[in-house]
């Protein structure tokens, strides 16, 4: 009953994925408008996608979902839309995240010099240890680059916090006054 006359070819799908078919400016009006429909308070789903937004800075990336929903139970911010602005962090994202977190990280540590690592194979024997309990090789190759994530992150997720509540906050309490609904 709700499906298309004509099926989405593969390739249709993969480019409306990178790019909305409705445009980026569209698609975020459209989010916006999903994120006041859950009927919590602007600060509530403010602080629920500032904390999925900011966990996505963080290194723990198979958990960024409980993470966001646990910082977010931690301030009163909505769960549902933590997971939302676990969005920022995406293939995209990762790279530039992962680098930026790392070097700030290093920097913080007092760290100098150049580490030759792939952040696949950090991840892959990070994923390994933790499925066979074998934290030998944890130890020795992963930790060397978690630790100074770990510690790059703080910064990125407080700042991070605090532009995507703010700006979320503005823009839902805008949204609300222009249908009428603010309430001073």
């Amino acid at each position: 009953m709700f499906k298309r006359r004509e099926k989405l070819s593969f390739w249709h799908k993969v480019k409306t994925w990178f790019w909305p078919s409705i445009g980026w400016k569209k698609y975020m009006r459209y989010l916006l408008l999903r994120l006041s429909r859950m009927g919590s308070s602007p600060y509530s789903l403010a602080a629920g996608v500032a904390c999925g937004s900011a966990i996505s800075f963080t290194p723990f990336v198979g958990l960024h979902f409980v993470l966001a929903a646990i910082t977010a139970f931690l301030c009163g911010g909505n769960i549902l839309a933590s997971a939302l602005g676990t969005a920022m962090g995406n293939p995209w994202t990762f790279p530039i995240i992962w680098v930026s977190v790392y070097y700030t990280g290093r920097w913080f540590l007092g760290e100098d010099g150049a580490i030759d690592f792939s952040f696949l194979d950090v991840f892959e024997k990070g994923m390994y240890a933790l499925m066979s309990f074998d934290f030998s090789d944890f130890v020795a190759d992963v930790w060397p680059v978690i630790w100074p994530m770990m510690v790059g992150c703080i910064p990125y997720y407080i700042v991070v916090w605090a532009l995507t509540y703010y700006i979320t906050k503005r823009a839902l309490m805008g949204l609300k006054k222009k249908k009428g609904e603010a309430k001073i």
